[in-house]
């Protein structure tokens, strides 16, 4: 484990060009948080995922998960000052007096701003799940989707990916299998770095002992079928948990094989529980 953790120091800690072996562990906002993040097994170049951990007073923070675009050293770039545009949005917002749904926001917009400074043409998704007093909400831009998996497998909540297939799929008008293979499926309308992103807000949701909050690059989700996430994450250890999600990823993105999505690319994740109360 990472001694730099987010409860030993109260500051953020970031993941940039990462490639880990093996996910990390860390106690967070009152449970423990597994992240993982490696580069593309077919490529050298930066990795392009980068990620945070942000932690607030009374066991709150804020999780992130970003995956630029543009090019590789633009999208590297990209990912970093999103992440870093969060965290500085949400410690102003903390000494400010304000509200974490408000500061997140803010750091978004900040992201935005930064992204397009940069006037490379570079940009990048962001995932963010806010974590206070038992509960989480949910915001992002992009195709890095959130997801909230109880200890049974239900599906609690869901982000919607914005392109055109993440669409299509919502509307019913294709199905996973069709949405794994669409020439189209990494194609991103909604994205950091553009004069007209748009932030999409989820419910604020209460979270059981059992559930599990996931964020995710889509080298995740271009290489398991959603089933196979729910019942990797749903039960036992944490660390055995991100173990099963990181290799099945990577051995899918090393070789193709039959009947199997496969999609080399640049992965970065999160998997949030809150720990169990004593005596429950």
């Amino acid at each position: 484990m990472n001694d730099e953790t987010p409860a030993a120091t109260g500051k953020p800690v970031f993941f940039i060009d990462s490639n880990m072996e093996r996910a990390e562990l860390h106690p967070f906002a009152g449970g423990r948080v597994a992240l993982f993040c490696v580069k593309s097994p077919d490529r050298e170049s930066a990795n392009q995922d980068s990620a945070a951990l942000i932690p607030c007073p009374d066991d709150s923070g804020v999780l992130v998960v970003a995956d630029g675009v543009g090019g590789y050293a633009g999208g590297a770039q990209a990912s970093r000052l999103a992440v870093e545009a969060m965290a500085e949005a949400v410690e102003e917002g903390i000494a400010a007096g304000n509200k974490l749904r408000a500061s997140a926001l803010n750091g978004v917009e900040l992201a935005n701003k930064r992204v397009r400074e940069l006037g490379t043409g570079a940009a990048t998704t962001i995932a963010v799940v806010l974590l206070q007093e038992g509960r989480m909400r949910s915001c992002h831009v992009g195709d890095s989707d959130i997801l909230v998996v109880g200890g049974l497998g239900k599906m609690k909540h869901r982000t919607l990916s914005h392109g055109p297939v993440g669409y299509a799929l919502e509307a019913g008008l294709m199905d996973e299998g069709e949405a794994m293979n669409h020439a189209q499926r990494n194609e991103v309308s909604n994205i950091v770095g553009i004069p007209d992103m748009r932030i999409e807000i989820g419910p604020r949701l209460g979270l059981a002992q059992r559930d599990t909050v996931l964020l995710g690059s889509d080298g995740l989700y271009d290489n398991l079928f959603e089933e196979e996430i729910v019942e990797r994450i749903r039960k036992g250890k944490l660390e055995d948990c991100a173990g099963a999600l990181a290799s099945t990823a990577l051995r899918r993105m090393a070789k193709p094989h039959r009947g199997e999505p496969h999609k080399p690319d640049d992965l970065a994740f999160i998997l949030y529980r809150p720990e169990r109360r004593k005596g429950a």
